[in-house]
């Protein structure tokens, strides 16, 4: 089946914040974590959204459309960019909080973790939020391109104590596609309403993935 994902909607500031009437998955993380990358990759386009080497690319958010499902996938701003004024990250702390606490149709939020990192407290912060909100919280660990085995393996064994977690959150990289099938069939799933298997690997998956930097 073929599947179109269209950038529907820009929302900059709190007085642009509207209801959007159907389900919402967002996705969250820490600037340069990869969100624009995985968007990119999950929509088999190249510049779907905006990427860059350079932190905080991302300052508003991004409303995706996603066809025939009809849902939208919702790109928030990075969060801990230390580079931009201290008003500005204010600004989009306080966007994102807003639009987690207060829209109805949110059935999800995907948190999207660097894997090369030991667990961040910013990361950490954003969990507990969501989760105090009463919606659901999906970690996932990007860019397991870059970093080796067992690194790998660490980072999801950190996390999962962290969170308490039946299995290892799931890695992916939109560089190589790893688990890219998996993650859009748990997308699927939650905005069906169904009970998705986590969003998580056993350790024999966790082990068992190839990585391009292995």
């Amino acid at each position: 089946m073929s599947r179109t994902v269209i950038l529907e909607k820009t929302i900059y500031t709190l007085d642009q914040l509207l209801e959007m009437p159907l389900p919402q998955l967002a996705l969250a993380g820490r600037s340069n974590v990869g969100k624009s990358s995985l968007l990119n990759k999950l929509a088999g386009r190249k510049n779907l959204a905006k990427t860059s080497s350079s932190p905080g690319k991302t300052r508003s958010l991004n409303f995706y459309r996603v066809q025939p499902e009809d849902f939208y996938l919702v790109d928030l701003p990075g969060y801990g960019y230390a580079r931009c004024s201290k008003v500005e990250r204010e600004k989009w702390a306080e966007l994102i909080s807003r639009y987690i606490s207060r829209t109805t149709h949110l059935v999800g939020v995907v948190a999207l973790i660097d894997s090369r990192l030991a667990p961040q407290q910013l990361d950490i912060d954003l969990i507990h939020f969501v989760g105090h909100q009463g919606i659901p919280v999906f970690p996932v660990l990007t860019k397991a391109d870059k970093c080796k085995q067992p690194q790998r393996k660490a980072t999801q064994a950190a996390w999962q104590r962290l969170l308490q977690l039946p299995a290892p959150p799931m890695l992916v990289s939109s560089h190589s596609g790893m688990n890219m099938d998996k993650l859009w069939q748990f997308f699927l799933d939650q905005i069906a309403g169904t009970d998705p298997a986590p969003l998580s690997e056993t350790p024999a998956q966790a082990g068992n993935e190839h990585s391009d930097a292995s």
